[in-house]
């Protein structure tokens, strides 16, 4: 074999080890992402106001995986790797989950669980009933919130019967979906509300959402850690200096 011959021998067999190297080093990285986004930590961006105004349009969570073990849902595409979940735990009532509808699993709602199973719960004149016995709430103070569509709602402070808060708005007491019958909620499911009540399709409304199954919910959400006004995606670096919303960085989700 000529020398000109064995020298391109050898580039080919440096380029091909090279080569599978970078496949080999791309491949980990990966499988890195996959495995951190399944088992640890998702990120979650906001799409409507029913939160407010807790979260916003714009802002992007993480939502923690193992608070409540793992379904078919906590991995990509939603793959049937097994039934029911894994390592399962109760969320607390008040806890803000990320779950895939019930009646349409390529969608995803971010709600907040006040019941869990075995609780009755029921909305009158607007309050929130837990097994009979109403929610407690202060306020309210008159507030505007963007969009400009949602001017001069109603602020509150609910607190559940294990003393947790979180603040609410609302239009009136006497809205659409102020006054519901008792729910029970059965095993393995759980009711959910949007903070905005007036604005939130959720667990009041069966052939929106209904009950929650257990298997269906993502993970918690726990952290905001980036926030946007709207004209900036979270890969436009470029746009950060204007439409990024400061103040709400690195707040943990009440």
């Amino acid at each position: 074999m000529k020398s000109t011959d064995r020298a391109w021998v050898r580039r080919k067999r440096s380029l091909a080890g090279a080569a599978w190297r970078w496949a080999c080093a791309l491949s980990g990285v990966l499988l890195a992402v996959v495995t951190v986004r399944s088992l640890v930590v998702q990120p979650f961006t906001i799409p409507s106001e029913s939160m407010l105004p807790t979260l916003m349009v714009g802002d992007y969570v993480a939502v923690s995986k193992f608070p409540y073990g793992y379904s078919r849902f906590s991995f990509p595409f939603g793959l049937s790797i097994f039934s029911g979940r894994v390592l399962q735990a109760e969320p607390r009532r008040g806890d803000i989950v990320v779950f895939r509808a019930p009646r349409n699993e390529a969608v995803v709602f971010v709600k907040r669980v006040v019941g869990l199973p075995g609780d009755r719960v029921q909305m009158r004149e607007g309050r929130l009933y837990i097994d009979g016995s109403v929610v407690s709430r202060s306020g309210p103070i008159r507030v505007d919130l963007p969009p400009a569509t949602l001017q001069g709602l109603l602020l509150y402070t609910e607190t559940l019967p294990e003393g947790r808060s979180y603040r609410i708005v609302e239009v009136s007491d006497a809205e659409g979906l102020d006054d519901t019958p008792e729910h029970a909620v059965p095993e393995g499911h759980y009711f959910v509300l949007g903070d905005n009540r007036d604005y939130s399709a959720d667990s009041r409304i069966a052939s929106a959402i209904g009950m929650v199954p257990a298997a269906n919910v993502i993970g918690r959400a726990d952290w905001l850690f980036f926030s946007t006004d709207g004209t900036a995606r979270l890969w436009q670096v470029w746009r950060w200096p204007w439409a990024t919303r400061f103040e709400r960085l690195f707040r943990r989700v009440p």
